[in-house]
C-alpha cells in the first residue's frame, strides 16, 4: 500500500513543531511531505503572531491557495492508495475546505476559522481536534455544530490554540500526547 500524508503549517510557517510533525507521521508505508504556503525559507517566530497572521491574510488567505492544493492532491491521488491531508490552525481551515476532495482522511488541529466554513460537508472521514477554549469564539458551539456533520469526528482537549506545540506558550504536554494519540489512532484506523 502507497499512503502520502501532507501537511499544511500555522501561520508562522515551516517551524521547529511542523517539521517534527512530518516526521511524527511517516512509517515504512507511509511517506509524509510538507507544503508550505510561503516562499521557501520563511517563516515568523512565536513572537511576531500578528505580523504572521496578516502576513497570511495579506499574501495568502484562505481561497487563492484552494485551487493549486486541490491540483496537488488529486494528482497524488492518482498515484497513491491513500492521500491523507493534516493542518495546524490556518492550515486545518484550509484542509477542512479541502475534504471535499476525494481524499482518504482529513484531520484539522485547532482550524478555529472552521466555523467560517461550516457548509462544507468533508466527502472523507475528518477529525477535528478543537482546544477547550479561544478568545475568539465559543468552541463547545463549533464543536456541538461540527459534532452533527456527516463523516466529521470532533476531540477536544484541555489548552489553549497551540496547544501541541512544545515551543508555544500555550503547550499543555497531557493534551499534546493525547491529542497525538487520538490523531494516530484516526491514521491507525484507516488502514484496518
Amino acid at each position: 500500500m502507497k499512503r502520502k500524508i501532507y501537511i499544511l503549517h500555522e501561520i508562522y510557517g515551516v517551524n521547529h513543531f511542523i517539521e517534527e510533525q512530518v516526521q511524527e507521521y511517516g512509517d515504512e508505508d507511509t511517506a509524509v511531505s510538507l507544503i508550505s504556503l510561503y516562499p521557501e525559507g520563511l517563516s515568523f517566530p512565536y513572537e511576531q503572531e500578528k505580523q504572521a497572521y496578516d502576513f497570511f491574510l495579506q499574501t495568502v488567505g484562505f481561497d487563492a491557495p484552494l485551487e493549486l492544493l486541490s491540483q496537488k492532491l488529486l494528482e497524488a491521488c492518482e498515484n497513491d492508495d491513500e492521500v491523507i491531508l493534516i493542518g495546524y490552525s490556518v492550515g486545518a481551515t484550509l484542509a477542512w475546505r479541502l475534504s471535499t476532495l476525494p481524499l482518504h482522511r482529513v484531520i484539522c488541529v485547532y482550524g478555529s476559522r472552521i466555523r467560517q466554513y461550516l457548509d462544507n460537508i468533508p466527502s472523507c472521514p475528518t477529525l477535528v481536534v478543537l482546544p477547550s477554549h479561544e478568545d475568539s469564539f465559543d468552541v463547545q458551539s463549533l464543536k456541538d455544530t461540527l459534532a452533527s456533520i456527516p463523516n466529521v469526528q470532533v476531540k477536544q482537549f484541555q489548552g489553549l490554540h497551540g496547544f501541541m506545540d512544545a515551543s508555544n506558550s500555550n503547550y499543555c504536554q497531557m493534551s499534546h500526547s493525547q491529542a497525538l494519540n487520538d490523531i494516530k489512532y484516526f491514521l491507525q484506523a484507516s488502514k484496518l
